[in-house]
Order: C-alpha cells, then structure tokens, then sequence
C-alpha cells in the first residue's frame, strides 16, 4: 500500500503525506553535514515504500544536496517505486530589491544543488510584507516558470490578505505551505475559504505538534527544558503554552486515543486523518530524521479510516477546552507572540533591509522624511512621509508598486492590505510603527465597498484603534478603489 497522490495541476502530483526535510538542518546544527550517501539511501527506502515527495528549503542545511544525490541514484536506475519523485523545494530571500538577477539565482542555486531541469515545485518565502519587494520576486519566478525552469509556484507561510494580493494582482499559485493541525487551527477558518474560492491548494505542516501529537506524551507531566529533544518540539511547545498549556494537550490527546482505540489507529494517523479531510489541504508534511527513526508502516494506516460524527464530537469536546492561536497563518513569524524554535524574532526583524530610507529636510533640518522614489513626489512637491519631533504624517497613499502599476486592480481589500503595508514601512523608516498610529483617513470611491475595506484596516488595527474616518470620494486620482493617510505619534519607550 503507497499513499494516495493528489493531483494538484495537470504536471504536478504529490503523495498526501509528503516528507519533509527541516530536521536535515537540525541534525547538522552541530557543523557536521550528513553522509550524502547514507542520508540519500534513507531517501530511497521513503520512495521504495511509496512516500515519494519529499519537501525542502534552500536553509534546510544540505537537505537540496541529499536529494540531488538520491535523484541522480533513481536516474541511475536505483528502484524508487511506482513513480517519478516528486522535488518541493523554498526559495527564502532577504528582502530587498528582487531583480530579475536576483530571482534567477537564487532559483539556479536550488536547481544546481538538486541537478534538475526544473524544479517540480518552487515555493515562495517573505519575511516582511512592508517590503513590497515580494510582488517582483513573485512576477520574475513567473517568468522563470515560462521558461520552464519551474514547473509550479507555491509560498509558504502567507497571511490570507498578502495571499489575496497575490491573487488579485494575476499571480498564479498553486499552494501554501502553512502550519495546520489540532494545535494550530488558523488555516481551517479565512485561508481555507480563499484557497477554495481561488483553486489554491494548502500543504500543511506541523501537524504532528512536532512529535507532541502522540502516545509519548499522554499522561505524561509537563516536560522541563531538558526534556525537548530537538527544535521542532521547541517550537511546537510554544504553541502549546499559547492555546491553553499542558492540560489542554492532554485533553487533547485523551480524546485523540478514544477515537483511536474506536478504528485500531494511532493517535499520531487520528491527528493527522484530521487535517487531511479538510477540503482545502492536499497532503501534510511528516518530517523525517533520516536514518534515525521512521513512522512510514504506521503512516499508512491513515487511509484506513474515516472519521465520523461521533470521532468529529469527540475532538471538539476536547478542542473547546483549548485556545484559538490569534491572528492568521505565518503570523507566528512576523509579530508577537513569535511561535518560534528561537523564539522572540523581533531583533532579526529589525535587522532586514528597509523599504525606505530617511533623509533630513534641505530647509528644514530639524524633519525628516521620506521618498517612495514615485516621480509625482518631485513633481508635486510632496514626501510619503514626514517627521516633525515625535510626529509623524503620512501622505495619502495608494496601491502603486514600485513600477507605477496599480496593485491589485478592481479590488478594495487587496489595495488596502497594500497601501497598509507601505504605510507600516513609511513608519518604520522614521523610527516608528504601525503601533505609533493615532489616526487613519480612509477614502474609497464606492461606499458600498466600505466593509472589506474596513476589515482590512481591523486586521492591522485592532489592538491598536487609532482614531479614524473614513469618506467616500466621489474621483480618486487614478484608476484607485482605496486611498488612506496616517498619523502618528511616537512616545518614548
């Protein structure tokens, strides 16, 4: 018995349970690089026995060169299965500008290292939505894939609005890669319902809480420090304090072992058996410490069972004594609370390159400001934001990348998560964020479109709540649905 394959696009299948390579990074995080030979077999027994996709990052320490080398074995006529292997692999930039160069190699890099003509899937990763730069990077993989370097585009850990502006802004993706399970239950809610809406499919990893999501730890006291063997199961511990903490795992995990027990299943294939019956989510991602330990007979087991009503009461029963995660998938790494193995990321936030630049007033200069680089600010005798003391005014702004091109034509929301964004790292040029924000002006041009405009504006806001208005306008300048100005104060820390 293999695991079933999904079919995502008319060149694209991957098996439902793909396995994943970030422990490669964690095995090596001692320096010592795993044998390519002893680690590329191992990648042979996954294929041999039917898991024959296996997912990827260019940071995921020498996971790439592993599955060159086990590539080039099957091409050699080593026996892999049925089927060709499927290669999923993450491209993770620094933001920056993402010129046509700068794509290319980084796609080049992956593709050298794995010894492919194209790369099956390339999935997207973006660190910081205040830099736009993640729009170019997105259009130049596009061309990469007319050129037939890549077969597919993905991301990984977007937000359902930026997914949104991906969408709105003619991009074609296939997937997301976000963490979805029993403990983590953001991807079920508005992402599932855009994906559907969007023929966007979710891979979705984590689902296992990182081992925690087992037999091991039923009943079991709370584990110290010394007790996390490794830095998937720090990470997954975070997500647990945040839900509700030990007790609410074990509530968990209790109903998790009576729906087991009722179809002779583990409580890891309940778990999971969970994720995948969502319509949205074509396979989960069970992450593999090569030539440690494996899980592939018991995995298998999966696809023996269906859950019922009854089974479907029981977790929520016990679901209803646990915690929503706040916010949307891949918050956990752009703002607090960071759910991540090292923790607090605001520091390696801090650290990326900015948007924008500040610079002080020629007349004035005492002020600050900044340019958005847009040929109207010289024209017109404007900047896109100005710093007087400790405030902070930002000019009306609208969804116009880089180029000049209206983002997200024809679309309210996607033109407001844009506009917010550059806005955020007009802020953040100055020395401040969206935090500092004590009013927003709204202006849209149809007032019946008020609400997903608003919600929006909530998503960014609403633990902030800044005064606000909001107008409709009867002509914005431009073909523009959207046009929003801010003002902040930064108060001393």
């Amino acid at each position: 018995m293999s695991a079933p394959l999904d079919l995502l696009t008319p060149d694209l299948t991957i098996s439902r349970i793909v396995t994943g390579l970030w422990q490669v990074a964690d095995m090596e995080r001692d320096g010592t690089p795993l044998d390519l030979e002893r680690a590329s077999s191992a990648l042979l027994e996954y294929a041999r026995a039917g898991y024959d996709t296996f997912d990827m990052a260019d940071h995921y320490g020498s996971a790439e060169l592993i599955t060159g080398r086990f590539l080039a074995r099957a091409a050699a006529g080593e026996p892999v299965g049925a089927g060709r292997p499927t290669v999923l692999t993450k491209w993770c930039p620094t933001p920056g500008p993402m010129t046509s160069a700068v794509v290319r190699a980084g796609v080049e890099r992956s593709r050298q290292r794995l010894d492919v003509e194209a790369i099956d899937l390339l999935q997207f990763h973006w660190w910081s939505f205040e830099h736009p730069g993640y729009l170019d990077a997105m259009q130049e993989l596009a061309q990469l894939r007319r050129e037939g370097l890549i077969r597919q585009i993905g991301v990984t850990n977007f937000d359902t609005a930026h997914l949104r502006v991906l969408v709105k802004n003619g991009i074609e993706v296939v997937t997301n890669q976000v963490c979805f399970s029993l403990l983590d239950r953001r991807a079920a809610l508005d992402m599932s319902a855009f994906c559907l809406e969007n023929g966007i499919r979710l891979l979705a990893y984590g689902t296992l809480g990182g081992g925690l999501i087992s037999e091991r730890w039923l009943g079991r006291e709370e584990p110290g420090a010394a007790d996390i063997g490794d830095w998937s199961q720090m990470k997954y511990k975070r997500f647990v304090d945040a839900i509700g903490g030990w007790d609410a795992l074990q509530s968990i995990l209790r109903a998790l072992e009576r729906v087991g027990r009722r179809h002779g299943v583990s409580v890891p294939n309940v778990a999971t058996r969970w994720v995948l019956e969502h319509p949205a989510v074509a396979g989960v991602i069970v992450g593999a410490r090569l030539g440690e330990r494996e899980h592939r007979a018991d995995n298998l087991s999966i696809f023996s069972f269906e859950l019922d009503a009854a089974d479907h009461a029981l977790i929520d029963e016990a679901l209803a004594q646990s915690s929503m995660l706040r916010g949307d998938c891949g918050d956990e790494y752009r703002r607090a609370p960071f759910l991540t193995a090292s923790g607090d990321l605001s520091d390696h936030l801090r650290a990326l390159p900015k948007a924008f630049v500040a610079s002080s007033s020629t007349v004035r200069p005492s002020r600050q400001w900044v340019s958005s680089a847009s040929s109207w600010e010289q024209i017109c005798g404007y900047s896109r934001a100005v710093r007087i003391g400790d405030r902070i005014l930002v000019s009306g702004t609208t969804a116009t990348d880089g180029a000049g091109r209206i983002v997200c034509p024809g679309d309210p929301a996607g033109q407001t998560v844009f506009i917010l964004d550059k806005i955020a790292a007009s802020l953040a040029a100055l020395g401040a964020g969206l935090e500092d924000v004590v009013r927003t002006r709204v202006y849209v041009r149809d007032a019946d479109q008020w609400e997903p405009v608003a919600r929006i504006h909530g998503r960014y806001f609403a633990d902030i709540r800044p005064a606000n208005t909001l107008l409709e306008i009867s002509r914005l300048v431009g073909d523009y649905a959207v046009e929003i100005e801010a003002e902040a104060i930064v108060e001393p820390n």
